[in-house]
Formats: C-alpha cells, sequence, structure tokens
C-alpha cells in the first residue's frame, strides 16, 4: 500500500515540476532551467546523502551493465521534453501524453525483459487497460 501512495505523490510532484519549470523557462531559457533543476537536484541529494546514507560513491564502479549510469543524462532530456510539451500542450494535456508513454513503454520493457528486469506475459486485459487510456487521451482532447 505503501507503494501506491509513492506512486501517487511522484506523479503529483512531476506534474508540479513540470509546470513550475515550464515557467522558469518562460524568463530564463529551457537550458538554463533545465542546468538549475539539474543543479539543484544535486544539492539537495547530496544533502540528504550526508544526513541518511553516506554509502561510499565507488560503489558507483561496480555497477554493471555500465550504461544503466546514464539516467541522470536521461533525466535532462526528462526535463527538457516535459518543458517543451507543457509550453506547448498545456499541463493537463502534456501529462495525459506521459503518463501513457511511460505506461506503454514499461510494458514493453517488461514484457520483453529489457534491461534486467524480469520478463513478463503479454496479456489481453493490459493491452485492453492502455486502450482505455488512450480513448480517454481522444475524449479529454476534444472536449
Amino acid at each position: 500500500m505503501l507503494g501506491f501512495w509513492i506512486a501517487i505523490l511522484s506523479g503529483a510532484l512531476m506534474s508540479v515540476q513540470g509546470v513550475f519549470n515550464t515557467q522558469v523557462t518562460k524568463q530564463s531559457g529551457v537550458w538554463v532551467a533545465n542546468a538549475f533543476v539539474q543543479f539543484t537536484a544535486l544539492l539537495v541529494c547530496l544533502a540528504v546523502w550526508l544526513a541518511t546514507d553516506r554509502a561510499s560513491f565507488a560503489s558507483l564502479l561496480k555497477v554493471e551493465p555500465k550504461y544503466m549510469l546514464f539516467g541522470g543524462a536521461i533525466g535532462t532530456f526528462i526535463t527538457y521534453t516535459v518543458i517543451k510539451s507543457m509550453e506547448q500542450l498545456g499541463p493537463a494535456r502534456s501529462v495525459m501524453f506521459i503518463v501513457v508513454a511511460q505506461l506503454i513503454v514499461a510494458y514493453v520493457i517488461e514484457v520483453l525483459g529489457l534491461f534486467g528486469v524480469e520478463k513478463q506475459p503479454l496479456e489481453m486485459k493490459k493491452l485492453l487497460g492502455a486502450g482505455v487510456m488512450i480513448a480517454g487521451i481522444v475524449i479529454f482532447k476534444w472536449t
């Protein structure tokens, strides 16, 4: 149950962050805003690390496969694409497309067993659920 609430909080925070970042971009520029977002995230992470975890950064050298270390770089492009989509579509439409894209890509990763994720069987009810979400976007977009 805790995972459910954490996921809800994550989605809410992502929506608020997207709006904040889009507003900052209007006054500064997309890459300045993106750099500031990533920099402040680094500062928060370092502060929390100092207060809690204190695991060694050397443990990153043991991560395999090495391409998994590019998550932060991907985060830069996530921030950029969220800003640009919210700027062009507005927060509600943007988040709908983002969430559906996340769901579909995550399901493909599970079904194909990509990136070390345990492979899951393809289920028609999950495909139907994705279809219902897409239909919801269509209804939302044209109402």
